[in-house]
């Protein structure tokens, strides 16, 4: 038995076994032993570390008293060394306790492991695409996709340890109106510089930085688009270089709060490419498309109503301009499962694209597309504060905050960690002045500082003479909150699987802040280097456990992103 298997995990097998092996010697009547039997840690000490409640529901099928059957059950549960004592309770309960010896001894193990403490083998190797942030390229990136791309890059790193092979993906809506007021935006600006005036469109974007991007094609190509015969296709060829130019700056914004990409996809290409005749061509064959009004709907029997795949020219003469969201969103899907072969594609959306999730959903099971390999996360918006009032922004009206101002201020770990402090289906509130704040009211302060305490201690202790890398004897590691700090470094393999399975990143945040309350725990109640000759043993002991607790908590971090100081 290795202890980077997962605790619960193997709990659950032992349960398994004891219910096989109480069945065979008559004392169960026969019954369909649970594929996956519950195991949860248990909330007090005095029902050990973790507990099962599966008798509770074999209580019917047998007809018997739980209680009896967990007796039963407890009587028939193979002996192992992880394992000091299985209990039952009232009303059926089966609980262990595990071994503190054993507890102790998977420090070694632990270091051992390093940075790959922690990984599971849950995905198999399968292959899993993230696209995350995707914000329009017409304008800086702003806080507003902070909490998206957090996530997102979280997720990927959590799918990546549980043993997953992750793409990150940006997907660029390069195709469109949006696109075409952005050239105009640019196109009205560049002409103004020369002295002409341009009318501004009115669905336009009149942030500062067009300004800045319409001097830029001023120095770079002079007065090149202003006599070009075609204004329409110099407003185009200005937005898709206005595009360029604002992607580079988005990589270098997301970059700075350490978010990197694999694939930047463009929208257009689904165009281009011909995939979207293409997928509009099996849709219509498979009767999933109606005429109606001068547009092309989507329809199928699990939507209310049939949604626009392309508008009416007699509404939006420009034929770049007609395709709706869906109208690329099914050829994209198309694209990641079935020509690149992901075997899953998550889209981190934000709650204001929740409509759009069951359009997808219905297209994809139109094209025969198992629904389980697409995963929406949809996540609600984040309120950013100052003195306790509420900033107000619009990227439309040009007012806003971008994300390299968000981290030119507070710093990328504060943003990491806090965007991931809720769970996605509610509303964060993101702090800027405690984000700021060097106290233990700021939790990325508060976790970073447990390591920042555990490596003081082990510099200390090499000054004050230590071989920090000697081994002590781990059997005198036996104070309450060493067992309680290990137990707690035990259990990150079970965080990231709840973590991988659930898809749920918020998890690494209250595992690390729970780990370093357990850390700061040990540092008050035992003295980790001792003067007294007799305690050396016992000082090595701790100085080992000190650096097994870095090494996870390093972990916890740096799956969230953050960086692990020495020094603060």
């Amino acid at each position: 038995m290795s202890v980077t298997i997962n605790l619960r995990e193997c709990i659950s097998d032992l349960v398994r076994s004891a219910l096989v092996a109480a069945q065979e010697a008559g004392a169960l009547a026969p019954l369909d032993v649970p594929q996956d039997v519950p195991v949860e840690q248990s909330r007090h000490t005095s029902h050990g570390d973790y507990s099962t409640p599966v008798c509770l529901g074999l209580a019917r099928v047998l007809k018997r008293a739980p209680l009896q059957i967990a007796q039963t059950v407890a009587a028939y549960v193979p002996s192992v060394p992880y394992i000091a004592e299985v209990t039952v309770a009232a009303p059926g309960f089966v609980n262990f306790t595990l071994d503190p010896v054993w507890v102790a001894s998977s420090v070694s193990t632990i270091l051992a492991a390093g940075d790959t403490w922690g990984d599971i083998a849950l995905g198999a190797g399968a292959r899993v695409q993230v696209e995350f942030v995707s914000a329009n390229p017409t304008g800086p990136i702003t806080i507003g996709s902070a909490r998206n791309a957090v996530i997102g890059d979280v997720l990927a790193s959590v799918l990546a340890a549980a043993g997953y092979s992750v793409e990150r993906e940006y997907y660029v809506n390069d195709a469109g109106s949006k696109v075409r007021n952005f050239g105009a935006s640019i196109y009205s600006r560049y002409a103004a510089l020369h002295g002409l005036d341009v009318p501004f469109p009115e669905q336009g974007y009149p942030g500062a930085y067009v300004t800045e991007l319409a001097i830029r094609a001023r120095d770079s190509f002079g007065s090149a688009y202003l006599a070009a015969d075609d204004r329409e296709a110099a407003v185009r060829e200005l937005g898709q270089w206005g595009i360029q130019r604002v992607l580079e700056t988005v990589a270098e914004d997301l970059a700075t709060l350490g978010v990197r990409f694999d694939t930047w996809f463009s929208e257009r290409s689904l165009y281009d490419s011909g995939l979207f005749d293409e997928m509009l061509a099996k849709l219509r064959a498979g009767g999933f498309v109606v005429e109606r009004d001068g547009a092309t709907w989507f329809r199928h029997d699990d939507l209310e109503k049939d949604a626009v795949l392309v508008r009416s020219e007699r509404v939006i003469p420009n034929p770049e301009d007609r395709p709706t969201y869906l109208a690329s969103d099914i050829p994209y899907m198309w694209n990641k499962l079935m020509l690149r072969g992901f075997d899953r594609a998550i889209y981190v959306w934000g709650a204001d694209h929740h409509g759009d999730v069951p359009r997808v959903q219905a297209a994809a099971k139109a094209l025969g597309i198992a629904g389980d390999r697409l995963v929406f996360i949809i996540y609600q918006m984040v309120t950013m504060l100052r003195g306790g009032e509420e900033i107000r922004m619009s990227k439309s009206s040009g007012e806003f905050i971008t994300l390299r101002e968000l981290v030119d201020e507070v710093g990328p770990d504060p943003i990491r960690f806090m965007m991931l402090t809720r769970t996605v289906d509610v509303t964060l509130d993101f702090d800027l002045d405690l984000a700021v704040e060097q106290s233990d009211r700021n939790p990325v302060f508060y976790v970073q500082y447990a390591h920042t305490r555990i490596a003081g201690v082990l510099r200390r202790a090499e000054e004050a003479g230590w071989d920090v890398l000697e081994s002590g004897d781990l059997r005198q590691l036996t104070h309450p909150s060493e067992q309680a700090l290990l137990r707690k470094m035990l259990s990150l393999p079970e965080i990231l699987k709840v973590a991988a399975q659930s898809l749920a990143p918020h998890h690494l945040t209250t595992y690390a802040t729970e780990l370093a309350s357990a850390f700061h725990a040990f540092y008050r109640d035992c003295r980790i280097v001792s003067s007294e000759p007799d305690d050396a043993d016992l000082s090595r002991a701790r100085l080992m456990l000190a650096r097994a607790a870095q090494v996870v908590l390093s972990r916890a971090l740096r799956l969230m992103g953050m960086d692990a100081p020495e020094r603060m």
